[in-house]
């Protein structure tokens, strides 16, 4: 029974460390997609104001997203794409959040 109740602990643990690392990937995605999100916005109001988007993008990421962010613009719409954090080497650099924002010029603006 001794080593029954062993192999139960042992199972059991790494259920449970699992079910940890999914936890924090779900967690990190979702601080990726709102830190995106918030970039994204930045980005538009920036291009909207003449400014440049990547920069404006890159100040609105706080910490680690610094080095993640890629910004993609095509006329008025600007894509933040992060890559979130993960303790899962095979995971490493295979997931990625994206946000959309977009400005319209003032009328006044408009050539």
């Amino acid at each position: 029974m001794r080593g029954q109740a062993t192999v139960e602990l042992l199972g059991a643990a790494a259920l449970l460390a699992i079910a940890a690392l999914a936890a924090f990937q779900v967690l990190a995605a979702g601080q990726a997609a709102a830190v995106a999100d918030g970039a994204a916005e930045a980005a538009a109001l920036a291009l909207a104001n003449g400014r440049d988007p990547h920069e404006a993008a890159t100040e609105a990421a706080p910490g680690w997203p610094r080095r993640a962010v890629r910004v993609e613009r095509r006329g008025g719409t600007v894509r933040v794409t992060l890559t979130p954090r993960t303790p899962l080497a095979m995971l490493r650099g295979r997931l990625h959040v994206s946000a959309d924002a977009w400005v319209r010029r003032p009328a006044a603006a408009e050539p």
